[in-house]
């Protein structure tokens, strides 16, 4: 699964409050945190707030989202052809 770190300031952000408000509610959800290599601090988003910057990416640009929305059909769509094509099988010697 992938992982979304963000800085308390960034998360703030996402929240809509201030970098205070969201390392004590990361701490409240038992958050797993790291100190980087710049000296931040970083939280490890759990699956509803990953889902709520999935959202908000998604809101930023609904051209985007719209193309990256089409290339997964189309990789699905290529896939299910894919998958009806017969392979030749090898012949025992």
């Amino acid at each position: 699964m992938p992982q979304i770190w963000m800085t308390y300031g960034e998360l703030a952000a996402l929240l809509g409050c201030e970098a205070d408000d969201a390392r004590i509610q990361s701490a409240q959800r038992s958050l797993d945190r790291k100190k980087s290599r710049d000296g931040l601090t970083r939280v490890k988003l759990d699956v509803l707030w990953m889902a709520k910057f999935c959202a908000a990416v998604r809101d930023a640009d609904p051209i985007l989202d719209q193309a990256i929305c089409d290339l997964q059909q189309l990789h699905l769509e290529m896939n299910r052809e894919a998958s009806g094509i017969v392979r030749p099988t090898r012949m025992a010697r």
